[in-house]
């Protein structure tokens, strides 16, 4: 059985926040129009974990949701070579992880919130998923 692979995912708050998520129980990760987040929604795999991040006016990890379908062709656009995934919530963050957190912790310097900050879909290390639940003050259930 394949290891488990972790991804940070990103969702403005004002178009789809954690909190939706949990209430509509999943949703199909769609809209992604970058070819290398594309590439890493076409990496994930069911039982994949990804860290939530409010972008935009949030700038914080809220959440953790679980990938529950294989990649597939994103429906939103019809005839054209971009990908999506279903996620489900998993745990929302006791304490909700903010961009200046990640930036002032010295074993997060190379996570993709301050590397790659541009990308909406990125793989993040195993010790740096759980160096956020214990910022998070979060564990998984």
């Amino acid at each position: 059985m394949a290891t488990s692979q972790y991804w940070l995912i990103k969702s403005e708050p004002s178009a789809y926040p954690y909190s939706q998520l949990e209430r509509e129980g999943k949703t199909a990760w769609t809209g992604v129009r970058n070819f290398e987040a594309r590439n890493n929604i076409r990496a994930m795999q069911p039982g994949d974990l990804a860290l939530y991040y409010h972008s935009g006016e949030g700038k914080e990890i809220v959440g953790v949701a679980r990938v529950i379908s294989s990649p597939g062709p994103d429906p939103t656009a019809p005839r054209e070579d971009w990908a999506a995934v279903d996620v489900e919530p998993v745990i929302a963050l006791r304490n909700p992880v903010s961009l200046a957190q990640v930036k002032s912790t010295p074993e997060l310097s190379h996570f993709p919130l301050v590397t790659r900050p541009r990308l909406s879909v990125v793989p993040v290390e195993p010790a740096q998923f759980r160096s956020i639940l214990k910022l998070g003050r979060t564990h998984l259930p």
